[in-house]
């Protein structure tokens, strides 16, 4: 099974036009898995088999106190280990030793240019606002930089959440021109949600729009900022070019400022590293972005619940109203700037403002403007013995006789059920 790194590559490289023998090639995988993938509508799963402990892994601590005390040779820890109790092989320890010394070993990284339209970066930075009575707040910046001609976006927000993190990549699309083949960022809560065998696990949400404007993520190794510089060293200018001594406002003026700063000032500046005017390389740059889709992804949050009996719903520690025709069913909650919709398919249920606080019930009708429910009391064959005492039945009306007529039945002078 393939990776989801993989799998976006095979969806990139596909876009650009190339043939499944020539994906298959470059990225060592048969051809028929790249054909199955390409028709595949969802990013590739596996379950992992559960492995046999290592013979070598009750002795991982002992290694690790060897080599932090000098750096011995493995066939010396071998000698060490065997007299402790360890029947493995040699070689089992030879790799372990030479993975722990590789991490102890300093890893020197070399600058690299990125072809057009290859590589964008992306990053979030934190500006403190003071106001006249002294309080401190916070706004952040989004910014995207393109690799090979360093064009940037920059775009000011109060919260750094997921949709605003989708929508601040659809802002950068439009006015970059195009969307990269590929962006690279740090391990941040939007892109990767943790880790699971070393490998890291990626944000769902954040995978299907990266699918939907068909760019690959990359990741940095942790604590390595050094590796995306493109948008590290921006960052810095962009504190120092004009944050530095502005007087902020308000966020949409902030904003306002920061585009004309980037017209008149960044991107006409000749650039230190490829000693160019910076948007005279974006401008060569553009015609290789790929294409925006002609339809936005809906960037909202998606999560589903339960429609309980009550025709309650509970979602981030509120109880929401929905129709009685959704009790029992699992519906689609979207969440966005605020507002809460409810879905059930295609149909729209509710609109709510979620509320700042927690513990609350939204939306219940009062009962003046609830529709009367018409369920009938009683089955076709149900309630039979008690159904008089709803409808008056219980004493039917009935015809008088004189007790002579009676009698001449009696006698046998008339049948019975005439």
């Amino acid at each position: 099974m393939i990776s989801t790194e993989v799998y976006m590559d095979i969806l990139a490289l596909k876009r650009q036009g190339h043939s499944l023998r020539w994906i298959a090639r470059k990225l060592g995988i048969h051809r028929k898995t790249v054909k199955k993938h390409l028709e595949s509508p969802s990013f590739p799963a596996y379950t992992r088999r559960s492995t046999k402990p290592s013979i070598l892994e009750p002795y991982h601590q002992i290694i690790r106190d060897f080599l932090d005390e000098d750096d011995y040779r493995a066939t010396w820890i071998f000698d060490r280990i065997k007299r402790m109790g360890y029947t493995g092989c040699y070689d089992t320890l030879k790799v372990f030793v030479r993975s722990i010394k590789a991490q102890k070993c300093r890893i020197a990284y070399t600058r690299f240019e990125t072809e057009p339209g290859l590589q964008a970066q992306v990053d979030w930075g934190d500006f403190k606002i003071v106001d006249s009575s002294g309080v401190t707040t916070t706004v952040f910046a989004f910014v995207m930089v393109l690799g090979f001609s360093r064009a940037l976006y920059v775009e000011f927000v109060e919260r750094c959440t997921m949709e605003t993190f989708m929508d601040c990549h659809l802002g950068a699309f439009r006015f970059l021109g195009g969307v990269p083949a590929e962006i690279l960022y740090d391990n941040m809560k939007q892109v990767v949600t943790g880790r699971k065998d070393g490998q890291p696990v990626f944000n769902g949400e954040f995978l299907h729009f990266s699918k939907h404007y068909g760019f690959t993520p990359r990741l940095c190794p942790p604590y390595s900022p050094w590796v995306k510089g493109k948008v590290e060293r921006p960052m810095d200018y962009l504190r120092e070019s004009f944050w530095r001594g502005y007087a902020y406002r308000s966020l949409s003026q902030a904003n306002e400022d920061v585009a004309t700063w980037i017209a008149e000032t960044a991107h006409p500046r000749i650039h230190g590293t490829h000693h160019q005017q910076v948007q005279v390389r974006w401008e060569q740059e553009v015609p290789h972005l790929g294409a925006i889709p002609p339809s936005d992804y809906d960037t909202a949050l998606k999560f589903f619940r339960k429609v309980y009996k009550d025709c309650l719903l509970s979602f981030a520690g509120n109880r929401y109203h929905a129709a009685p025709h959704v009790v029992g069913k699992r519906i689609l909650l979207k969440v966005k700037n605020g507002i809460l919709r409810l879905f059930h398919d295609a149909e729209l249920l509710a609109v709510y403002a979620i509320p700042e606080t927690k513990g609350q019930t939204i939306g219940i009708p009062s009962r003046l403007s609830r529709t009367p429910q018409q369920t009938p009391r009683y089955g076709k064959d149900k309630g039979k013995a008690t159904r008089g005492l709803v409808t008056g039945t219980l004493y039917p009306e009935v015809s008088h006789r004189p007790l002579a007529e009676y009698d001449r039945y009696a006698l046998g002078g008339a049948p019975w059920n005439s």
